[in-house]
């Protein structure tokens, strides 16, 4: 029992168990009428990992006492697909007991897979049910599309990731006999991303890595223990990580001097080249960035030419970017801007993204409203579009540094958002 992940201990068994898709299995939620009628279409569902794709899926066939059947896309050729049609076709089963075949990762299935399945969906040998995290406009062929529904499942949200928490440490058979208080769960939410499974194996991590009478859950406790967890992969240490932080730091504090003399420390000591040129290209974005944009191509074309010309020569295309790079302008706007929007993203979860800027290729992605309203800008201009999540509009994460190349953009973009971000 130990050796089962805590993630298939606590699988829900019937469909009221079922945390979070009440759009689709709450009282009136259309997959929920569709079980009740006993009556079910082929199906794909659709939506991010952890979201429990494959446990409704078994739920499904479990409330509707169908024979069922399962493939991964993985490692599930024609040759299985066929040989479960024939099982199936073997029944005889016709009406409300068609077999259900559920396939997970179906985006990752060929043509000819997926071809594969059309005669006995159609025919009705086998209902089908695919799981997947792509668009299935993109990753299902239209033919089988066509004959299927399209179920969108939602992201978990925190009050969903808390209950099942809460479930994991009260019905676990192994974990509600340890003595377990969950003070804090904001950073195993944060972690998981909104994936069940996983939140469920950092908290089984967690737990089993803590040898005390009684646990109790803090942020502290999650970071140190999952922090632990990835440094026994970290085979490297003592000068290697000295000596690159003092050669950034020389770089970023604009001294050529001393940037290359701990570029000759690396050398000396047999340093990989390309490590170094790595560390200059993320430099000339973190530290350099739009101040002067030549910075990035500068430190490319350095990466390019050190794979073709190779030590001990490649030293001195290294030292006349090192030279570049530490003379140059700095602006770490780029890098703020990023840290502060992925702040934002931790902080507020998966918003959803506004429907009119959406894309819409397809039918499918037409008929739920992708691309509605949306405003080409080369012709209507921005003042009147919103292009953030409306939880968090006018939010500004870009904020221009003082200098000459930057100052350009603060005046165009004062001008063109007329007050809407703080320029």
């Amino acid at each position: 029992m130990q050796n089962i992940p805590l993630a298939e201990r606590i699988r829900p068994r019937k469909l009221s168990e079922v945390i979070g898709q009440k759009h689709l299995i709450g009282k009136k939620g259309t997959l929920e009428i569709a079980i009740k009628n006993k009556l079910i279409p082929s199906m794909i569902l659709w939506g991010p990992p952890g979201v429990g794709k494959t446990s409704l899926s078994n739920l499904i066939a479990k409330e509707l006492d169908r024979p069922f059947y399962t493939l991964s896309a993985v490692n599930s050729g024609v040759k299985d697909v066929r040989e479960i049609i024939e099982k199936a076709s073997s029944l005889g089963l016709f009406g409300n007991n068609i077999p259900i075949l559920f396939i997970d990762e179906i985006h990752r299935f060929s043509k000819a897979q997926q071809d594969s399945l059309l005669g006995a969906v159609e025919k009705g040998i086998i209902t089908l049910i695919g799981a997947t995290t792509e668009n299935p406009s993109f990753e299902v062929i239209s033919a089988l599309l066509s004959r299927s529904q399209v179920y969108i499942l939602e992201s978990l949200s925190e009050d969903d990731l808390q209950e099942l928490l809460d479930r994991a440490i009260t019905h676990d058979n192994i974990l509600n006999k340890l003595n377990i208080t969950l003070e804090e769960t904001q950073s195993l939410i944060q972690i998981s991303g909104g994936d069940a499974r996983r939140l469920l194996n950092i908290l089984e991590l967690v737990v089993s890595s803590t040898n005390a009478k009684e646990i109790i859950l803090t942020n502290d406790l999650v970071i140190e223990k999952t922090q632990q967890n990835i440094a026994r992969y970290d085979k490297n240490g003592g000068q290697h990580y000295d000596i690159i932080s003092a050669f950034i730091k020389s770089i970023r504090g604009s001294d050529p001097n001393a940037a290359i003399y701990w570029l000759a420390r690396m050398i000396e000591g047999g340093e990989d080249v390309k490590f170094i040129a790595r560390r200059l290209l993320i430099l000339a974005s973190e530290d350099i960035g739009n101040a002067n944009p030549t910075a990035l191509i500068m430190a490319n074309n350095c990466f390019q030419a050190i794979n073709v010309i190779g030590p001990p020569e490649s030293r001195i295309t290294l030292a006349q970017t090192v030279i570049y790079l530490a003379c140059s302008t700095k602006s770490n706007s780029a890098y703020t801007a990023i840290n502060e929007a992925q702040n934002k993203v931790r902080d507020s979860g998966n918003l959803s993204i506004p429907l009119h800027l959406r894309n819409a290729p397809t039918k499918l992605m037409k008929d739920l409203g992708y691309g509605k309203n949306y405003q080409y800008s080369h012709k209507k201009g921005n003042d009147s579009q919103e292009f953030l999540p409306k939880e968090i509009t006018g939010n500004t994460f870009y904020n221009p540094a003082n200098n000459s190349k930057e100052n350009t953009f603060k005046d165009r973009l004062k001008k063109l958002w007329k007050g809407k971000y703080n320029y």
